[in-house]
């Protein structure tokens, strides 16, 4: 398998996908190739609009993008496509119409089969075995949490320990440490923005600006810097 995940698509006061081209162009390679979109966790705005985005960075990198919610065989265009890109938003949406419109299985055999999957914040919370890790809040209803189960680890993006004065909330690392508490053989990578993991076979690399936190039951918490592979499998 080969995945690209990233924590976020775009870093503050830059481009939209502006620090994510490098690493897309040299994770495809070069000459054109034609990908499917999944734009299902846009919420407050139009898969249309989701769709003119992306592929418009795409083009920049002379590759086509054509998006899942227009095509009449969705499944067909997902089996022809040559790599798969599934964006950012809200998870749980993302997941609900995924399995709503039965992708799953077709989209997880696929880049089982080596094509490559890049995705980006909610697509990167897809990628793992469930969206337990998300940060969304659960505005519609899965029929269940699981997901396509491409890596062994959970993702949580987004990830800061960023601790607000005055704040008596908990903090990320405390709700990661329930999930860890409740799913003791669990382990979640928390992904800074900036940060992505290129997944090629059993290897994950850090790649990116900021190391990536990662999360045992019973273990502190430990530091992965970019350049270095996940060592846990």
């Amino acid at each position: 398998m080969k995945l690209l995940l990233f924590s976020n698509s775009t870093n503050a006061d830059e481009e939209y996908m502006s620090f994510t081209l490098p690493f897309i162009k040299g994770f495809l390679g070069s000459g054109k190739q034609k990908g499917i979109f999944i734009p299902y966790a846009a919420v407050t705005f139009s898969f249309d609009e989701y769709e003119r985005k992306v592929a418009e960075k795409f083009k920049s990198l002379h590759h086509e993008i054509q998006s899942v919610h227009r095509q009449t065989n969705s499944k067909a265009e997902i089996e022809s496509a040559d790599f798969i890109v599934v964006g950012g938003g809200n998870t749980f949406q993302l997941l609900k119409l995924m399995q709503d419109n039965d992708l799953l299985s077709v989209i997880s055999e696929k880049v089982r089969m080596g094509t490559p999957y890049i995705g980006w914040s909610a697509g990167s919370n897809m990628a793992c075995p469930g969206i337990y890790t998300t940060n969304d809040m659960p505005i519609v209803e899965p029929t269940n949490f699981k997901a396509l189960d491409l890596v062994n680890y959970q993702i949580n993006p987004h990830y800061t320990d960023f601790v607000q004065p005055g704040f008596g909330g908990e903090m990320r690392d405390t709700r990661i440490n329930e999930f860890c508490a409740a799913n003791p053989d669990k382990i979640v990578v928390g992904l800074p923005e900036g940060t992505a993991l290129r997944v090629e076979g059993n290897q994950s690399l850090v790649m990116g600006a900021k190391p990536a936190a990662i999360f045992k039951n019973g273990s502190e918490k430990q530091w992965v810097n970019p350049g270095d592979y996940l060592n846990f499998f």
